[in-house]
């Protein structure tokens, strides 16, 4: 450990770890505010856009299905999701929520990085070289899971959700806060999950799995893949689970690839040779 984590006391820790919650804290609030004062722009641009036929991945699909005609079954008919508002300061504080969410995602690398600094002299070099790749893939699989949320997952899901009908006589009449949930929950939790191989990774250092259990596991945990693919995406399509499941797989896979092939013994006794070193 370096001269400086030696000297530091218990209050000393704390004032630091107050500063980085501070300016964490600091650049959300900036984040924020900037997103705020851009309200056509992340509202019909991007939260909106994904309610109609017009949507990338629903003309990606088409050109899919157009060019591959025993693929026409992914081909998406013309359609328009309304939304509506029954409350008078809805839209206000859904302005409001959403700019703090977005600062939130925005600012995550940031954040990310200020926790980097906190937890770094505490580190022996061996483990600084791991653990800053840890935070560094944590970021940039974080923000392809948001991607992969907002590009696939939810517009799969309103597409299915906002169109359904139990009968004709039914008319979806979508709300803003319905609508709003929906985006930043698939959102999020995209994110969240496409941290999987780092916490195998970080499980790994501590022993607690390893290649061989990933690996004996896999046709177990691919059936779990399906169930969470289900609940992220509560279409009943085989297609719409299928596009889900497939990156969350994908992740299993690379989980296993980062994924230590050590006994926790073995580790130990490297790291304490190289600490003694």
């Amino acid at each position: 450990m370096g001269e400086k984590e030696k000297e530091m006391s218990f209050w000393e820790h704390l004032d630091e770890f107050r500063t980085v919650l501070f300016r964490s804290a600091v650049a959300v609030v900036v984040m924020m505010v900037t997103i705020f004062f851009f309200k056509s722009f992340v509202f019909d641009t991007i939260i909106f856009s994904p309610r109609s036929s017009d949507f990338v991945i629903y003309r990606w699909l088409n050109q899919l299905a157009a060019y591959k005609p025993w693929l026409s079954a992914l081909s998406v008919d013309s359609f328009k999701i309304e939304l509506i508002n029954i409350e008078m300061s809805a839209q206000f504080f859904t302005h409001i929520s959403v700019s703090f969410w977005l600062g939130f995602v925005v600012s995550v690398p940031f954040i990310l990085y200020q926790v980097w600094t906190f937890v770094r002299p505490a580190l022996y070099p061996n483990e600084k070289k791991s653990i800053t790749l840890s935070f560094a893939f944590c970021s940039l699989l974080f923000l392809i899971g948001i991607f992969v949320g907002y590009f696939l997952v939810f517009p799969l899901t309103i597409k299915f959700l906002g169109t359904y009908q139990v009968s004709d006589w039914v008319v979806n009449q979508i709300s803003l806060q319905s609508y709003i949930s929906m985006f930043t929950w698939l959102i999020l939790v995209m994110g969240l999950v496409f941290e999987m191989p780092v916490l195998v990774h970080l499980l790994s250092r501590f022993g607690i799995v390893t290649k061989k259990f990933l690996r004996k596991y896999r046709k177990h945990a691919f059936v779990a893949l399906l169930f969470l693919a289900a609940v992220i995406t509560p279409s009943g399509d085989a297609f719409t689970m299928t596009v889900v499941a497939t990156p969350l797989y994908l992740l299993y896979e690379f989980s296993i690839f980062v994924c230590l092939n050590k006994k926790p013994q073995e580790v130990t006794q490297e790291e304490e040779g190289e600490k003694q070193g």
